[in-house]
Protein backbone atom coordinates (compact mmCIF):
# COMPACT_ATOMS: atom_id res chain seq x y z
CA UNK A 1 0.00 0.00 0.00
CA UNK A 2 1.44 3.10 -0.87
CA UNK A 3 0.74 5.74 1.41
CA UNK A 4 2.55 9.48 0.83
CA UNK A 5 2.33 11.83 3.82
CA UNK A 6 2.45 15.24 2.61
CA UNK A 7 3.60 17.58 5.50
CA UNK A 8 5.68 15.66 7.31
CA UNK A 9 5.90 17.88 10.48
CA UNK A 10 4.68 16.56 13.80
CA UNK A 11 1.54 14.65 12.78
CA UNK A 12 2.41 13.54 9.82
CA UNK A 13 6.36 12.69 11.32
CA UNK A 14 3.80 10.49 13.54
CA UNK A 15 2.13 8.90 11.21
CA UNK A 16 4.77 8.25 8.38
CA UNK A 17 6.76 6.39 11.34
CA UNK A 18 4.56 4.54 12.88
CA UNK A 19 2.62 3.19 9.05
CA UNK A 20 6.53 2.37 7.92
CA UNK A 21 6.84 0.75 10.79
CA UNK A 22 3.20 -1.53 10.33
CA UNK A 23 4.33 -2.18 6.63
CA UNK A 24 3.27 0.60 4.65
CA UNK A 25 5.06 1.89 1.41
CA UNK A 26 5.15 5.22 2.77
CA UNK A 27 6.89 8.12 1.84
CA UNK A 28 7.52 11.77 2.93
CA UNK A 29 6.90 15.04 1.48
CA UNK A 30 9.19 17.53 3.74
CA UNK A 31 10.93 20.82 3.24
CA UNK A 32 14.20 22.56 4.48
CA UNK A 33 16.67 21.41 7.20
CA UNK A 34 14.02 18.83 8.75
CA UNK A 35 13.59 17.42 4.57
CA UNK A 36 17.44 17.38 4.87
CA UNK A 37 18.22 15.78 8.45
CA UNK A 38 14.79 13.07 7.42
CA UNK A 39 17.23 12.16 4.09
CA UNK A 40 20.50 11.86 6.31
CA UNK A 41 19.37 10.37 9.22
CA UNK A 42 15.54 8.80 8.26
CA UNK A 43 12.34 10.49 10.23
CA UNK A 44 12.59 9.78 13.70
CA UNK A 45 9.37 9.33 16.37
CA UNK A 46 10.31 9.78 20.30
CA UNK A 47 7.40 7.68 21.62
CA UNK A 48 7.23 5.38 25.06
CA UNK A 49 10.67 6.22 26.11
CA UNK A 50 12.30 5.02 22.67
CA UNK A 51 13.76 6.35 18.95
CA UNK A 52 11.53 4.88 16.17
CA UNK A 53 13.12 5.28 12.87
CA UNK A 54 11.85 5.11 9.47
CA UNK A 55 14.06 5.16 6.29
CA UNK A 56 11.68 6.32 3.77
CA UNK A 57 11.72 8.26 0.61
CA UNK A 58 11.29 12.10 1.20
CA UNK A 59 11.47 14.95 -1.14
CA UNK A 60 10.45 17.97 -1.43
CA UNK A 61 9.27 17.49 -5.34
CA UNK A 62 6.13 15.24 -5.32
CA UNK A 63 6.69 14.69 -8.62
CA UNK A 64 9.19 11.90 -8.09
CA UNK A 65 6.70 9.66 -6.11
CA UNK A 66 4.17 9.15 -8.18
CA UNK A 67 0.40 8.03 -7.81
CA UNK A 68 -0.53 6.86 -4.25
CA UNK A 69 -3.13 4.91 -2.74
CA UNK A 70 -3.18 7.28 0.04
CA UNK A 71 -2.33 10.80 0.37
CA UNK A 72 -2.11 11.82 3.70
CA UNK A 73 -2.04 15.66 4.15
CA UNK A 74 -0.32 16.74 7.02
CA UNK A 75 -0.26 20.54 6.47
CA UNK A 76 -2.00 22.99 8.85
CA UNK A 77 -5.16 24.08 7.15
CA UNK A 78 -3.91 27.61 6.34
CA UNK A 79 -0.65 26.20 3.84
CA UNK A 80 -2.80 23.53 2.08
CA UNK A 81 -4.88 26.31 -0.57
CA UNK A 82 -1.00 27.31 -1.67
CA UNK A 83 0.03 23.20 -1.92
CA UNK A 84 -2.84 21.55 -4.06
CA UNK A 85 -0.42 21.57 -7.49
CA UNK A 86 2.14 20.06 -5.79
CA UNK A 87 -0.18 17.92 -4.47
CA UNK A 88 -1.08 16.92 -7.68
CA UNK A 89 1.42 14.54 -9.28
CA UNK A 90 0.28 11.98 -6.17
CA UNK A 91 -3.23 11.70 -7.68
CA UNK A 92 -4.02 8.32 -9.27
CA UNK A 93 -7.98 7.50 -10.66
CA UNK A 94 -8.09 6.59 -7.34
CA UNK A 95 -6.27 7.93 -4.79
CA UNK A 96 -7.83 8.86 -2.05
CA UNK A 97 -7.29 12.27 -0.26
CA UNK A 98 -6.93 11.91 3.78
CA UNK A 99 -7.16 15.39 5.42
CA UNK A 100 -5.33 15.12 8.69
CA UNK A 101 -5.82 19.40 9.84
CA UNK A 102 -7.58 20.68 12.20
CA UNK A 103 -10.91 22.56 11.23
CA UNK A 104 -13.28 22.16 8.68
CA UNK A 105 -11.90 20.91 5.53
CA UNK A 106 -12.26 21.80 1.58
CA UNK A 107 -15.25 18.83 1.36
CA UNK A 108 -17.38 19.32 4.59
CA UNK A 109 -20.34 19.64 2.33
CA UNK A 110 -19.85 17.15 0.09
CA UNK A 111 -23.19 14.26 0.48
CA UNK A 112 -23.69 16.83 3.37
CA UNK A 113 -25.68 20.24 4.49
CA UNK A 114 -28.86 19.49 2.94
CA UNK A 115 -29.39 22.68 0.64
CA UNK A 116 -25.92 23.62 1.45
CA UNK A 117 -24.92 20.72 -0.35
CA UNK A 118 -21.95 20.78 -2.49
CA UNK A 119 -20.95 24.56 -1.09
CA UNK A 120 -17.58 25.33 -1.04
CA UNK A 121 -16.66 27.40 1.59
CA UNK A 122 -14.14 30.64 0.32
CA UNK A 123 -12.77 30.80 3.91
CA UNK A 124 -11.02 27.35 3.78
CA UNK A 125 -10.68 26.95 -0.01
CA UNK A 126 -10.57 29.97 -1.73
CA UNK A 127 -11.95 30.27 -5.40
CA UNK A 128 -12.62 26.23 -4.81
CA UNK A 129 -9.29 24.75 -6.10
CA UNK A 130 -8.99 22.23 -3.68
CA UNK A 131 -12.88 21.04 -4.79
CA UNK A 132 -11.72 21.36 -8.23
CA UNK A 133 -8.49 19.77 -8.05
CA UNK A 134 -8.27 17.13 -5.13
CA UNK A 135 -11.64 16.43 -5.12
CA UNK A 136 -14.33 15.92 -2.56
CA UNK A 137 -15.14 12.20 -4.11
CA UNK A 138 -11.13 11.24 -2.66
CA UNK A 139 -12.08 12.60 0.54
CA UNK A 140 -11.59 10.44 3.58
CA UNK A 141 -11.95 12.59 6.89
CA UNK A 142 -9.68 12.23 9.64
CA UNK A 143 -9.54 13.83 13.50
CA UNK A 144 -6.34 14.06 15.05
CA UNK A 145 -6.81 13.77 18.96
CA UNK A 146 -2.57 13.45 19.65
CA UNK A 147 -0.18 15.72 20.49
CA UNK A 148 3.46 15.88 18.64
CA UNK A 149 5.67 18.52 18.18
CA UNK A 150 9.17 18.94 16.35
CA UNK A 151 11.93 19.33 18.81
CA UNK A 152 14.38 19.38 16.04
CA UNK A 153 14.90 18.90 12.10
CA UNK A 154 14.21 15.24 11.44
CA UNK A 155 12.80 14.66 15.24
CA UNK A 156 9.43 14.10 16.32
CA UNK A 157 8.25 13.86 19.93
CA UNK A 158 4.91 12.04 20.59
CA UNK A 159 3.39 13.72 23.76
CA UNK A 160 -0.60 11.99 24.28
CA UNK A 161 -2.98 10.47 22.26
CA UNK A 162 -2.98 7.78 19.43
CA UNK A 163 -6.72 8.64 18.49
CA UNK A 164 -7.52 9.35 14.35
CA UNK A 165 -11.21 8.63 13.50
CA UNK A 166 -11.86 7.99 9.85
CA UNK A 167 -15.28 8.64 8.33
CA UNK A 168 -16.05 8.83 4.50
CA UNK A 169 -18.20 12.35 3.86
CA UNK A 170 -21.21 9.71 3.10
CA UNK A 171 -21.03 7.91 6.09
CA UNK A 172 -20.36 4.85 3.94
CA UNK A 173 -18.22 1.85 5.19
CA UNK A 174 -16.08 1.40 1.42
CA UNK A 175 -13.40 -0.75 1.35
CA UNK A 176 -10.75 1.84 1.08
CA UNK A 177 -11.64 3.71 4.21
CA UNK A 178 -11.72 0.42 5.96
CA UNK A 179 -8.13 -0.87 4.49
CA UNK A 180 -6.83 2.23 5.84
CA UNK A 181 -8.16 2.06 9.09
CA UNK A 182 -6.44 -1.60 9.21
CA UNK A 183 -3.22 -0.34 8.79
CA UNK A 184 -3.44 2.13 11.20
CA UNK A 185 -4.79 -0.63 13.74
CA UNK A 186 -1.65 -2.81 12.77
CA UNK A 187 0.43 0.78 13.19
CA UNK A 188 -0.85 0.75 17.01
CA UNK A 189 -3.13 3.68 16.27
CA UNK A 190 -6.68 3.97 17.42
CA UNK A 191 -8.96 4.47 14.25
CA UNK A 192 -12.60 3.27 14.45
CA UNK A 193 -14.47 4.20 11.23
CA UNK A 194 -17.29 6.49 11.73
CA UNK A 195 -20.32 6.97 9.73
CA UNK A 196 -20.80 10.03 10.63
CA UNK A 197 -17.28 11.89 10.65
CA UNK A 198 -18.95 15.47 10.22
CA UNK A 199 -20.27 15.20 14.21
CA UNK A 200 -16.69 14.01 15.13
CA UNK A 201 -15.17 17.33 12.95
CA UNK A 202 -17.57 19.46 15.05
CA UNK A 203 -16.96 18.31 18.78
CA UNK A 204 -13.72 18.74 18.08
CA UNK A 205 -13.91 21.94 16.32
CA UNK A 206 -16.07 23.21 19.07
CA UNK A 207 -12.93 23.28 21.55
CA UNK A 208 -10.48 24.56 18.86
CA UNK A 209 -13.13 27.55 17.87
CA UNK A 210 -12.92 29.28 21.07
CA UNK A 211 -10.16 27.88 23.19
CA UNK A 212 -7.61 28.30 20.21
CA UNK A 213 -8.15 32.49 19.98
CA UNK A 214 -9.08 32.76 23.55
CA UNK A 215 -5.33 31.53 24.33
CA UNK A 216 -3.84 33.40 21.71
CA UNK A 217 -5.44 37.07 23.09
CA UNK A 218 -4.68 36.08 26.66
CA UNK A 219 -1.85 33.55 26.88
CA UNK A 220 -3.83 31.71 28.97
CA UNK A 221 -3.53 27.63 28.90
CA UNK A 222 -6.55 25.67 28.69
CA UNK A 223 -6.85 24.71 32.57
CA UNK A 224 -7.15 28.38 33.47
CA UNK A 225 -9.34 29.51 30.66
CA UNK A 226 -11.95 26.19 31.45
CA UNK A 227 -12.09 27.54 35.28
CA UNK A 228 -11.99 31.32 34.98
CA UNK A 229 -15.03 32.82 35.02
CA UNK A 230 -15.06 35.47 32.30
CA UNK A 231 -13.44 32.91 29.71
CA UNK A 232 -15.15 30.12 30.59
CA UNK A 233 -18.32 32.07 29.70
CA UNK A 234 -16.90 33.45 26.13
CA UNK A 235 -16.11 30.53 25.33
CA UNK A 236 -19.12 29.16 26.01
CA UNK A 237 -21.01 32.27 24.20
CA UNK A 238 -18.88 30.76 21.01
CA UNK A 239 -20.00 27.20 21.53
CA UNK A 240 -23.51 28.03 21.81
CA UNK A 241 -23.68 29.97 18.49
CA UNK A 242 -21.70 26.95 16.84
CA UNK A 243 -23.77 24.65 17.89
CA UNK A 244 -26.62 26.64 16.34
CA UNK A 245 -24.84 26.20 12.96
CA UNK A 246 -23.80 22.82 13.29
CA UNK A 247 -27.73 21.80 13.98
CA UNK A 248 -28.54 23.45 11.10
CA UNK A 249 -27.00 21.43 8.87
CA UNK A 250 -27.85 17.91 10.84
CA UNK A 251 -25.00 17.48 13.21
CA UNK A 252 -25.63 15.94 16.56
CA UNK A 253 -23.38 17.04 19.46
CA UNK A 254 -22.44 13.60 21.56
CA UNK A 255 -21.54 15.70 25.14
CA UNK A 256 -23.10 19.00 26.13
CA UNK A 257 -21.29 22.55 26.78
CA UNK A 258 -20.17 22.28 29.98
CA UNK A 259 -18.80 18.71 29.33
CA UNK A 260 -16.96 19.94 26.45
CA UNK A 261 -15.63 22.60 28.90
CA UNK A 262 -14.60 20.44 31.70
CA UNK A 263 -12.79 17.96 29.59
CA UNK A 264 -10.11 20.56 27.73
CA UNK A 265 -10.11 21.84 31.29
CA UNK A 266 -8.94 18.63 32.91
CA UNK A 267 -5.97 18.59 30.18
CA UNK A 268 -4.04 20.63 32.48
CA UNK A 269 -1.45 23.66 31.50
CA UNK A 270 -1.04 23.02 27.58
CA UNK A 271 -0.80 25.42 25.04
CA UNK A 272 -3.42 25.39 22.37
CA UNK A 273 -1.47 25.20 18.82
CA UNK A 274 -2.58 28.91 18.51
CA UNK A 275 -0.51 30.31 21.18
CA UNK A 276 2.26 28.27 20.20
CA UNK A 277 2.00 29.33 16.62
CA UNK A 278 2.33 32.89 18.11
CA UNK A 279 4.73 32.74 20.65
CA UNK A 280 6.71 30.76 17.32
CA UNK A 281 6.20 33.67 15.07
CA UNK A 282 4.39 31.43 12.90
CA UNK A 283 0.94 32.01 10.99
CA UNK A 284 -1.99 30.88 13.03
CA UNK A 285 -5.31 28.66 12.06
CA UNK A 286 -7.59 31.55 12.18
CA UNK A 287 -9.58 31.00 9.03
CA UNK A 288 -10.22 27.38 9.39
CA UNK A 289 -10.82 27.50 12.89
CA UNK A 290 -13.10 30.82 13.39
CA UNK A 291 -13.35 32.56 10.61
CA UNK A 292 -14.80 29.19 8.64
CA UNK A 293 -17.62 29.45 11.44
CA UNK A 294 -18.82 32.83 10.72
CA UNK A 295 -18.88 32.14 7.00
CA UNK A 296 -20.97 29.08 8.17
CA UNK A 297 -23.52 31.55 10.18
CA UNK A 298 -23.83 33.64 6.83
CA UNK A 299 -24.82 30.61 5.09
CA UNK A 300 -27.48 29.79 7.74
CA UNK A 301 -28.61 32.81 9.27
CA UNK A 302 -27.18 32.14 12.83
CA UNK A 303 -26.23 35.29 14.55
CA UNK A 304 -22.28 34.98 15.86
CA UNK A 305 -22.01 38.17 17.80
CA UNK A 306 -19.30 36.57 20.37
CA UNK A 307 -17.71 34.65 17.58
CA UNK A 308 -17.46 37.69 15.81
CA UNK A 309 -15.77 40.03 18.28
CA UNK A 310 -13.32 37.20 19.16
CA UNK A 311 -12.62 36.87 15.32
CA UNK A 312 -11.88 40.43 15.00
CA UNK A 313 -9.80 40.62 18.04
CA UNK A 314 -7.48 37.70 17.41
CA UNK A 315 -6.82 38.62 13.41
CA UNK A 316 -5.72 42.28 14.86
CA UNK A 317 -3.41 40.16 17.17
CA UNK A 318 -2.21 38.64 13.71
CA UNK A 319 -1.60 41.81 12.02
CA UNK A 320 0.05 43.21 14.90
CA UNK A 321 2.40 40.31 15.72
CA UNK A 322 3.03 40.68 11.62
CA UNK A 323 1.97 36.73 11.19
CA UNK A 324 -1.26 37.76 8.55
Amino acid sequence: MKVCIFGSGATGGYLGVELARAGAEVSLVARGAHLEAIRRNGLKLLIDGEERVAHAPATDDPKELGPQDYVIIGLKAHSIPGAVDKIAPLLGNDTAVVTASNGIPYWYFHDHGGPFRNTVLQTVDPDGKQWQVLKPERAIGCIVYPATEVVEPGVVKHVYGNKFPLGEPSGERTERVERLAALMTEAGLDAPVLDRIHDEIWLKLWGNLCFNPISALTHATLDVIASDPGTRAVAKAMMTEAQQIAEAFGVRFRVDIERRINGAGRVGAHKTSMLQDLERGRPMEIDALVAVIQEMGQLTGVATPTIDTVLALVRQRAKVAGLN
